[in-house]
């Protein structure tokens, strides 16, 4: 499923800002559109003047519109739940059910022809709450999940809050999303102290966060933020969905080091305790023809990503990101480290993980 962005008509942006953010996620091939209906400080006047141009170029640029809907919000629009209709005329393509909604309206919406998705709020959703969705015979392939983002500082989710959010709704077959903040663009009135999900992203550099959340396993990435910069856009639109993807500083120049440490690995289904082995390196290493002579076999601190040279034999080749200090060998190169900020993705990387290297 692919990114997206978040739009406030008649909040901090300009109907002319809103329209170049929708033109330049497009153009990324971001295909998912966020709003909220109800957002205290939005001017009502302006709202009403903008909304429905936003939405016609939304749909102009097939993307799905997400929309939370709440009785404040039905009444804002002037619409009923019950005229499903007059939604889809409002180019609105995805319902976000929250509190005030049951597992039958949820089931009923998802099964009309109307076409509409609906969406859930992984954040407070319940087994039991699914399990009455399946009940109700709702249509599953018509439903997703999305996160809450959180504008109050220290009142974001954890992540093992959101793991287990995120891994009881993929029992269900449910594509889950989650949002990130924007850090060096425009955050979003009143507070302006970002809208992440997870709390430990509030002052995280947005393209971090997004390679975290893909790491943790959440289907697809939304920037909260009123107006993120182009290379946040840039950065979310890219995120690899599945893969932990963490930079490397090079300490070795040589092409066969760039050359070990480029691709997709995977850790080995017996996990280490002192470094994550990949499952492919050595071979890859055999197949290339390379031959690793020794070099920079320094000690070996947390976050360094080790190569076994040719003193090795027939663990020539073996790339390995360490999780615990190790002494130097002579028969392992220091070939690059982890930046410190980054390390923590270290911990998202589980046997029979992809992982990759943004070398730098």
């Amino acid at each position: 499923m692919s990114n997206g962005v978040s739009i406030y008509p008649g909040l901090d942006n300009s109907l002319d800002e809103n329209l170049q953010l929708l033109e330049s996620a497009s153009r990324l091939g971001m295909r998912k559109v966020f709003t909220s209906f109800h957002i205290p400080e939005t001017d009502i006047d302006r709202f009403s003047k903008d909304v429905h141009i936003l939405f016609e170029k939304a749909r102009k640029l097939d993307m799905e519109i997400i929309s939370d809907m709440s009785p404040a919000a039905q009444e804002l629009l002037d619409i009923s739940l019950d005229d499903l209709k007059s939604l889809s005329r409002m180019n609105i393509t995805t319902l976000r059910l929250d509190y005030g909604f049951s597992a039958e309206d949820a089931a009923r919406i998802s099964n009309d022809k109307s076409g509409l998705r609906i969406q859930l709020n992984a954040s407070s959703v319940t087994e039991v709450f699914l399990d009455e969705l399946e009940s109700c015979n709702a249509d599953f392939s018509r439903i997703d999940a999305l996160h809450n983002f959180y504008p109050r500082e220290y009142t974001g989710l954890g992540c093992d809050f959101i793991s287990d959010k995120t891994a009881l709704l993929h029992k269900f077959g449910i594509s889950t999303g989650a949002f990130v903040p924007s850090l060096e663009g425009h955050r979003r009135s009143p507070f302006h102290a970002g809208l992440p999900t997870l709390e430990m992203h509030r002052h995280l550099h947005t393209d971090l966060a997004a390679r975290h959340l893909m790491a943790m396993g959440l289907d697809y990435i939304i920037i909260s933020d009123s107006l993120p910069t182009y290379d946040e856009l840039s950065a979310v639109a890219n995120a690899d969905n599945g893969v932990t993807t963490i930079k490397a500083h090079m300490l070795l120049q040589d092409d066969i080091s760039s050359n070990m440490l480029s691709g997709t690995f995977h850790e080995r289904s017996d996990a280490a305790e002192y470094a994550v082995r990949t499952q492919e390196s050595r071979l890859r290493a055999k197949e290339r023809g390379l031959q690793i002579a020794a070099d920079n076999t320094s000690a070996r601190q947390v976050g360094a990503i080790t190569i076994d040279n040719e003193r090795y034999g027939r663990y020539m080749g073996e790339l390995e990101i360490i999780k615990k200090p190790l002494p130097a060998d002579s028969r392992t190169n220091v070939a690059a480290v982890i930046p410190a900020e980054e390390r923590f993705l270290i911990g998202e990387i589980h046997p029979g993980d992809a992982f990759r290297f943004i070398l730098c």
